[in-house]
């Protein structure tokens, strides 16, 4: 195993056991984070958002595996298991991610998952009707960017 498999191991370890510093601890000041809900994160923005979702997580469970990793890339295999906090629907969400590395920390993080797959678990109705369209895509970016908002606020700590 090489130091970014272990690096990407340590993160996931740490995201099992809700420990969201230990998470931060992985990502380099500059950390860029992209998913279908947050996207271009940036530094404290990336760092405010595991502590954000670590805090609400309730019932959060997760696997990893297929870790790779060389000495500027790597990638992993994610699932999580979740009530959504605003449905109290059970989710399982499938994530792939991709990692860059600089200076032995994760400078790029990218989460890769089918959204209306996550939706229609997450929504219900509405997911299931239009969780494929832009509509629900921008409306849940939109609240979930808004949530980052405030509890940034509340966590002066973020803020550059």
């Amino acid at each position: 195993m090489n130091t970014n498999e272990k690096l990407i191991i340590d993160f996931y370890t740490a995201f099992q056991n809700k420990d969201y510093k230990g998470m931060q601890a992985c990502y380099h000041p500059d950390i860029v984070f992209n998913d279908p809900v947050f996207t271009h994160l940036k530094g404290g923005e990336a760092k405010a958002m595991w502590h954000m979702l670590i805090q609400s997580a309730k019932g959060l469970t997760l696997q990893f595996n297929s870790i790779q990793a060389n000495e500027t890339s790597g990638a992993a295999h994610w699932e999580a298991f979740y009530p959504f906090s605003r449905t109290g629907r059970k989710v399982h969400n499938i994530i792939d991610a991709q990692f860059e590395f600089k200076d032995g920390k994760i400078i790029k993080h990218t989460d890769h998952f089918n959204f209306w797959r996550w939706s229609r678990m997450a929504l219900g109705t509405p997911g299931i009707l239009l969780g494929w369209s832009p509509l629900i895509r921008n409306k849940v970016s939109a609240t979930a960017s808004e949530n980052l908002k405030k509890f940034m606020r509340e966590h002066p700590e973020y803020t550059s």
